[in-house]
């Protein structure tokens, strides 16, 4: 119960300083009121009626470009206010496992361009990430493996099998186009994962995937429909990334026990180091 309260009350608080800083707006730009039918809005003196636009989370293409629109207008006198405003708003999403990353990204080409778009996406994501991932070991445990018993069994059993290679392993899952980056995030503490790996594989292997959001994102103008951003070609390459990251993994485990000596590696690496210190007495005893 304790642990549902914090974070309700997380969630609560962060929830707040958002509305807050998009309450707190400059004037934006001004267009006329329009009815359901597109229409043109007038008053009792049959003066048009305007209205200021108002920031609010897309839901289409369409709401997408506005709001990149109303960002870039304020970006030319505020640039600051919207760069606090975006990360906000990603970190927000991304902590609290919301979806629409797509979006965000898409955003962020859009806003600041391919180069900088895609720094602050790779950014954000994975502080997003490990931010989730805290608030999962502090606060969600024991109600993550209470309501996806299965999928944490299954996804415990298949990081024991490639414990000695955990880092590619998790590569690929973040690589693989049809991999839930949320429910990664939120059982890696449940699997022991240590926040280094954690933290390391999520800015790796969201890069594709980023990227290919943040590109859109620049000729977003160009886009008419979400079909244009995951096609077919565009799939195929994030699944050959993915065996791409997969392939020093398999190797690792295959040849490790023989060459590497990293069978008895743990996933959460607490045992390299007792290793280690036993290899080096067995080495100073046969020199002896």
């Amino acid at each position: 119960m304790r642990s549902i309260l914090g974070l309700v009350v997380l969630v609560v608080s962060a929830t707040l300083y958002l509305y807050l800083l998009t309450a707190f707006l400059p004037p934006g730009p001004r267009h006329e009121r329009r009815d359901e039918e597109g229409k043109t809005i007038a008053n009792e003196f049959g003066e048009v009626e305007m209205e200021e636009d108002r920031i609010h989370f897309p839901s289409d293409l369409e709401e997408l470009r506005d709001l990149a629109a109303l960002l870039n207008f304020y970006k030319n006198e505020h640039k600051a206010y919207v760069i606090l405003l975006f990360c906000s708003a990603y970190l927000y999403k991304q902590s609290f496992a919301i979806p629409g990353s797509s979006f965000l990204n898409m955003l962020a080409g859009a806003i600041f361009g391919t180069r900088d778009g895609l720094l602050i996406a790779c950014a954000m994501s994975t502080i997003g990430s490990t931010f989730c991932y805290l608030l999962s070991h502090n606060f969600g445990k024991k109600h993550v493996v209470r309501l996806f018993p299965d999928k944490v069994a299954m996804l415990q059993k298949l990081c024991d099998e490639n414990k000695s290679s955990i880092f590619f392993f998790l590569l690929f899952l973040r690589f693989f186009p049809m991999t839930p980056n949320w429910f990664l995030n939120i059982t890696s503490p449940i699997l022991n994962i240590p926040i280094p790996i954690f933290f390391f594989s999520a800015f790796i292997g969201l890069i594709p995937y980023n990227f290919i959001c943040v590109r859109t994102g620049s000729i977003l103008s160009q886009i008419t429909s979400l079909d244009d951003i995951f096609s077919w070609g565009t799939l195929l390459q994030l699944l050959i990334i993915a065996l791409v990251a997969l392939l020093p993994g398999i190797l690792i485990k295959r040849y490790g026990k023989g060459h590497l000596k990293l069978d008895g590696l743990e996933p959460n690496g607490h045992q390299a180091s007792a290793t280690s210190a036993a290899a080096a007495t067995a080495n100073d005893r046969k020199t002896r």
